[in-house]
């Protein structure tokens, strides 16, 4: 692997790190304290001047007004991105967007390209990707209730999802629904557009996630799915195949989320030394930074950081140059490994902080409150290291 980053790349993340430092950071008291939809006039203004500097959708196609990166590039933009909450989504790249993006681009038909795709990498509209169940455990997708029947040229689509990222304000959602029961488990279940102004279509709640429900983009909804009927034109990509577009989906997914965390963990640790270097402890003027256990949480901060970010990038690379199968080990890696040192980095912070870490004064209790779930979204760390584990033992 090279780990050279170009001239233009290092100009790109160079503009954005500075408009994620002047224009995002400075937003955060105010996206603490209120609804997400009531910041959305500010927002929609830093996405305006964001467009004007033609950083648009970073990892989007060229065709539809993205810049086209490829996947070791959009992993070094979204490190960059991931230092604030609102990144991403300023810079047209949040989940679960960017996965649909890739999905309809890969497997849409030409109509749902330009009725779904277009207006969704413009930021004109939102969507919603519609899998985990309530009743099922999210770390097995093939167990799955909800169920779409073929009734003359539609589907009929009963069940109930929930963890649906985003799907407050959503244009549509992608729901994996099994069409096929009598077919193996992994091509039950196939990818089906649902608009969310159909009938049947029903927005139960935003779940509240230690004690936040969120509105609009920052939220989770539970999803009741009653007779709702929608046209099978809006199949995505060949019935049953489902589980195996949510695989292809997963494994790029992995990376962005994983340089995200390490967006996260760099901006926690710069928060954690100032922290140290400024707050006096004693009479005679010394401050946290002097205490041995401050300098060695500082110290495993980095070497951790270091190590997840290389693994990272080599995943990326290595799903960019040999595909997703060869790079399947490195992904399970990577999920867990920077999971597991985001709680430790975020966790460290907040203790230097002490009380005011607690508190919504940082962004450091957002963290916590928010990235707790990285252990658990995208397949709980446990599925991962007994699924790698048992790969490396048969090999052996």
């Amino acid at each position: 692997m090279d780990f050279a980053i170009s001239e233009k790349m290092q100009v790109i993340i160079g503009m954005m790190r500075e408009f994620v430092e002047k224009e995002l950071i400075p937003l955060e008291p105010e996206f603490l304290r209120k609804e997400f939809r009531d910041l959305l006039p500010e927002l929609e203004e830093k996405r305006r001047m964001v467009k004007q500097m033609e950083l648009w959708a970073p990892n989007h196609p060229k065709e539809f007004g993205g810049m086209g990166l490829d996947l070791v590039e959009h992993g070094l933009v979204s490190e960059v991105l991931g230092r604030s909450p609102l990144g991403h989504y300023v810079f047209g790249c949040q989940a679960p967007d960017a996965g649909n993006i890739e999905i309809l681009h890969k497997y849409g038909t030409e109509a749902q390209k330009a009725q779904y795709l277009a207006p969704l990498v413009e930021g004109k509209i939102r969507s919603c990707f519609s899998m985990t169940e309530v009743d099922m455990p999210g770390s097995n997708p093939v167990m799955m209730d909800t169920t779409a029947v073929k009734d003359g040229e539609d589907y009929v689509i009963n069940g109930q999802k929930w963890y649906s990222t985003a799907a407050d304000g959503s244009a549509f959602a992608i729901v994996m629904a099994v069409t096929n029961p009598e077919e193996a488990p992994h091509l039950r279940a196939s990818m089906i557009i649902v608009p969310t102004d159909t009938p049947g279509f029903n927005l139960v709640r935003n779940i509240s996630v230690m004690g936040h429900a969120g509105s609009d983009y920052f939220s989770h909804a539970e999803i009741l799915y009653q007779s709702c009927r929608v046209p099978q034109k809006n199949l995505l990509g060949p019935e049953g195949w489902g589980f195996v577009i949510a695989q292809e989906r997963l494994g790029p997914g992995r990376i962005h989320h994983c340089m995200r965390w390490i967006g996260i963990c760099q901006r926690s640790l710069e928060m954690m030394c100032r922290r140290a270097v400024q707050r006096v402890i004693a009479m005679d003027g010394k401050t946290l930074a002097t205490r041995q256990i401050i300098q060695s949480w500082v110290a495993e901060s980095a070497a951790e950081i270091q190590a997840a970010r290389l693994m990272t990038l080599h995943a990326a690379w290595k799903i960019e140059n040999l595909g997703a199968k060869e790079a399947r080990d490195d992904i399970s890696l990577i999920k867990f490994y920077v999971a597991d040192v985001l709680q430790k980095v975020i966790d460290r912070a907040l203790q230097v902080h002490g009380g005011l870490g607690m508190t919504d004064d940082t962004i450091i209790a957002f963290f916590y409150r928010h990235e707790r779930a990285a252990r658990i979204y995208d397949g709980a760390d446990e599925v991962h290291k007994m699924s790698v584990a048992k790969r490396i033992m048969k090999r052996a």
